[in-house]
């Protein structure tokens, strides 16, 4: 008889816990909030690869430490997507830690994201080439960045400056990936979820997130032997990752196009309908670095593949169209941080509270 009512009793307590479990969510989703809901933690300055560079005054290139910025909720979640942004600066300088930036990593990080904020080798890392052959500049910067590459940006350059600008493009690329896959090595640290990872950028990092969303994994990574550049045992060269979305503000897909001409690809070729989906903010004031062209080019391509892509043409607070670096843009009243946060919500489909 005790038997039987204990039976009933746990009978009745697992009937009552089914009752009680949501049943509306698949946890093998992430659950992000529309509020700031968490305070944000953050790990500052943590060295994901290193790559070879130089000084002013150097004549063989030397490893040089690049760093990110981890910003996370203060939850006990297991389960978070991740944000990577890559900040501007036109190949020639820019910081992880700009105060925009700074601001995206908080809205993100408090309602459920870990968003990582990435440096990588700019042109401050590429010496003093004035006066150098063709031959000694590829010598130069053996390891750093392919023959093909250095050749193909002599074409087009008018000068020293133009060319280690074309060059960084190369080093940026590399870095940006090997922070990426640092961060899929370390998933575990930060209990973040692979399946949703986004990558974005601004400017130039908008033209690097481009290049790293649609190029191939071994692109910008295997050009370079092991030899040539030691540097790539510190980069996590057997990770793998997939991005789910890339977020994209005024920039171009340039570097892609620099990457068709150095090794005489057909256009677009690196473009294919598996490619992740696109959220673009963009102005239409006059920019002769990234014009809303490029944005409308992007947008054309996308279309051809049926791939979804957005496209937010911002204005600035009083109305005029945007330009370059409108951090403060907006559409219909919502700023940048926000329009990304419904299209990824929208696109990957998370759960929200």
């Amino acid at each position: 008889m005790l038997k039987n009512v204990y039976l009933i009793l746990f009978t009745i307590l697992v009937f009552i816990a089914c009752k009680e479990e949501p049943n509306s969510t698949d946890n093998t989703i992430p659950v992000v909030h529309t509020a700031s809901t968490y305070m944000v933690l953050s790990d500052e300055d943590i060295s994901y690869a290193e790559g070879l560079g130089h000084s002013a005054g150097s004549t063989s290139s030397f490893s040089i430490p690049q760093f990110l910025d981890i910003y996370y909720p203060d939850n006990t979640s297991m389960n978070r997507p991740v944000f990577m942004f890559i900040h501007g600066g036109g190949f020639t300088g820019g910081i992880k830690h700009k105060p925009e930036i700074v601001d995206m990593a908080n809205y993100f990080a408090s309602r459920g994201w870990v968003f990582v904020s990435i440096d990588y080798r700019t042109t401050e890392e590429l010496g003093v080439i004035e006066g150098m052959t063709p031959e000694e500049l590829i010598n130069y910067y053996k390891g750093m960045a392919p023959p093909e590459w250095i050749e193909n940006a002599l074409e087009g350059a008018e000068n020293a400056g133009q060319v280690q600008q074309a060059t960084a493009m190369y080093l940026a690329q590399r870095d940006a990936k090997a922070a990426l896959r640092w961060i899929v090595a370390n998933a575990g640290t930060y209990d973040i979820n692979t399946d949703y990872i986004t990558v974005g950028g601004a400017s130039a990092g908008s033209i690097t997130t481009i290049a790293l969303g649609i190029s191939n994994p071994e692109d910008f990574r295997d050009e370079i032997s092991i030899t040539e550049d030691p540097t790539l045992a510190t980069a996590n060269v057997n990770e793998t990752y997939t991005v789910k979305s890339m977020v994209y503000f005024w920039g171009s897909n340039i570097k892609l196009d620099v990457f068709e001409a150095a090794y005489n690809l057909d256009q677009y070729d690196r473009y294919d309908s598996n490619d992740p989906e696109l959220f673009m903010a963009h102005g239409t004031a006059e920019d002769p670095v990234t014009p809303y062209q490029e944005a409308l080019e992007l947008q054309s391509i996308y279309d051809s593949l049926g791939i979804h892509h957005e496209l937010a043409t911002l204005l600035l607070p009083n109305g005029e169209p945007a330009g370059h670096g409108a951090w403060n843009g907006v559409v219909d009243g919502k700023g940048l941080s926000e329009l990304t946060f419904d299209f990824l919500v929208e696109r990957q489909e998370l759960n929200v509270e």
